[in-house]
């Protein structure tokens, strides 16, 4: 196969080659196109986008959730060398107004439950604003010459905006452009090999770079069969018709499903429950002496493949993921305890980094050869480096153009010598494995000047406390720590429902009986924790913390100041 180097030369590669293949569906098939009909909606919208004014370089707009017209007006614009862009599903008018201001967009496409917001937020400067149901009656510009368009797309052209979460101040708008996408993928095709009609799911926002890359882009490269699952909530149970081959998720989803399991386990009959924990036993030993550098006895690796017989194949098929072959978690630090139990039942999920700036992925741990507590090994066409203060910083092919029309914050992104300058503090072990410390301005200096991970310890307490849904860990310039948790909904939702308690969070908060397993879980880590770093007290609030809302990023990181403004009361009260 040629390098393309374009991603619209590389879909129109996997369109002649498999032209009757699926590209795109939904859960059940409800809805499916081949490669060939995806190719002749991106045409027809080519033509008629064309008709409407846009050119090479013209911003397009799309507030739309996982659906295949995502994947149809993003390729087609790309097509005429524009610019489309997502917004986020959960943005305010406010949040919408700064990013059309911003990115300037000639026209949107939305969904019927978007248009008020996107109105409200500006989009009267937009010379068109359409809705979703009416892409098929747009009508095309039949004399333009579409072929010689595309053709001529340049390598080195931007193919989206996506802006970045906006924790420490407004969005800035990331410029990849084909070269650095491309790269990308050459980078991440040198250890997770990608196959023709591999199934893939899109389910995270597509306005964030995981998205654009595992199902977009790499699709368009691989020829991937991708399921749109329209609902972040609903993924784990779309698993089992997709059967995914190649999948990502962020911590919380794989929180979940261990969540899931045990709860599954702990109702199961005697019989099965304690053949669980002896395949979860020996599982665990195998992945710890594999994780220390030791040999598996072969007494213990016969007991292991036994035990995947038994529980642990019927445990993956039961989840839909029996033909998985590897797995990423990244946006955040899942817990040590999470990935154990993970590997022990033979998912291989392998941790890895990336950033909006470095296009997706740039560093990952080897699907063979994971070190649980690390994210892995810079990728080929990357380095990576430890400056003096213990920042990461790396550089390579993939690292973006630059912020949209910020010159002065692209230079305090990327230095002279082309480093970027990612925010987190790192260490590099000698075999090259690279381990996160914290986000440089979020790392904790109590009142004796300690300095501490909060992430470190939020996941320490969440590995304790599956009731939990947010967490968030209190103590710069305080005499000690102190936390503000949200409740999982879906864990308390049986709880709720076996004794008799509404489902109501903010009842919930207060029922002594749940304060009492969160206080243990607490308890329990404090104990795996230094005494400066210990959980002196906590508070837990009466609301769900939800993808996109004032506590959580759309990708379900932490906003920890909004959440220390929202919450002053509770954490004062914490430390009176």
């Amino acid at each position: 196969m040629s390098h393309p180097k374009t991603l619209v030369e590389a879909f129109q590669n996997t369109v002649a080659e498999i032209p009757d293949e699926v590209a795109l569906r939904t859960p059940g098939g409800a809805q499916s196109y081949t490669w060939a009909q995806y190719a002749a909606k991106v045409e027809h919208l080519a033509r008629a986008l064309h008709k409407l004014g846009i050119r090479r370089g013209d911003r397009v707009a799309l507030m739309l959730t996982n659906r295949p017209e995502f994947n149809f007006v993003d390729t087609a614009a790309l097509h005429l060398g524009a610019i489309p862009f997502s917004i986020y599903n959960t943005s305010s008018p406010e949040q919408i107004a700064y990013i059309i201001g911003h990115a300037g967009p000639k026209i949107a496409v939305a969904e019927d439950q978007f248009v008020a917001r996107l109105t409200e937020g500006g989009a009267a400067s937009l010379d068109h604003l359409i809705n979703v149901a009416d892409l098929d009656a747009l009508v095309p510009d039949e004399e333009f010459d579409f072929a010689s368009t595309w053709k001529s797309v340049d390598p080195d052209a931007v193919i989206t905006l996506i802006y970045t979460s906006g924790t420490t101040g407004p969005p800035k708008g990331v410029e990849t452009t084909h070269r650095a996408a491309l790269a990308n993928a050459a980078g991440l095709a040198a250890g997770f090999e990608v196959r023709r009609g591999d199934r893939v799911t899109s389910y995270l926002p597509s306005a964030h770079a995981v998205d654009r890359m595992a199902s977009h882009w790499l699709h368009m490269l691989h020829g991937t069969v991708v399921t749109s699952v329209a609902d972040i909530t609903q993924i784990l149970g779309a698993l089992g018709e997709v059967r995914p081959t190649v999948w990502a998720a962020v911590p919380r989803v794989w929180e979940k499903m261990k969540n899931g399991i045990q709860a599954l386990l702990a109702g199961a009959d005697e019989e099965k429950r304690k053949a669980a924990e002896w395949a979860f036993d020996v599982g665990l030993r195998k992945v710890r002496l594999e994780q220390s550098g030791q040999p598996v006895p072969e007494e213990l690796a016969k007991e292991y493949e036994l035990a995947d017989q038994l529980v642990f194949a019927t445990i993956r098929q039961l989840l839909g993921l029996d033909e998985m072959r590897y797995a990423f978690s990244g946006a955040a630090a899942a817990p040590k305890e999470t990935l154990e139990f993970l590997l022990a039942m033979g998912l291989r999920v392998v941790e890895a980094w990336g950033m909006t700036e470095v296009t997706s992925v740039a560093i990952s741990n080897p699907i063979d050869a994971p070190k649980i507590g690390t994210v892995g090994k810079v990728m080929p066409g990357m380095e990576a480096r430890i400056a003096d203060d213990g920042e990461l910083l790396v550089r390579g092919s993939w690292v973006m153009k630059g912020y949209r029309g910020d010159p002065e914050k692209t230079a305090e992104a990327i230095d002279a010598e082309g480093w970027l300058h990612t925010g987190d503090v790192a260490t590099i072990d000698a075999d090259g494995y690279i381990t996160l410390v914290d986000r440089k301005k979020e790392l904790i200096i109590n009142a004796a000047g300690k300095n501490m991970s909060p992430s470190n310890i939020e996941n320490t307490i969440r590995a304790h406390n599956p009731m939990l849904g947010g967490i968030i860990v209190v103590g710069e310039g305080r005499p000690y720590n102190v936390a503000v948790f949200s409740l999982d909904p879906d864990a308390v939702a049986g709880y709720a429902a076996a004794n008799a308690l509404p489902a109501d969070p903010a009842v919930l908060a207060k029922e002594p009986a749940i304060l009492a397993v969160v206080q243990e879980g607490v308890d329990q880590a404090n104990a795996k924790l230094s005494r400066v770093e210990q959980i002196k007290k906590f508070a837990i609030v009466g609301g769900y913390w939800e993808p996109g809302g004032d506590e959580l990023t759309p990708t379900m990181k932490l906003r920890r100041k909004p959440i220390h403004s929202k919450y002053a009361e509770e954490i004062e009260g914490l430390y009176t």
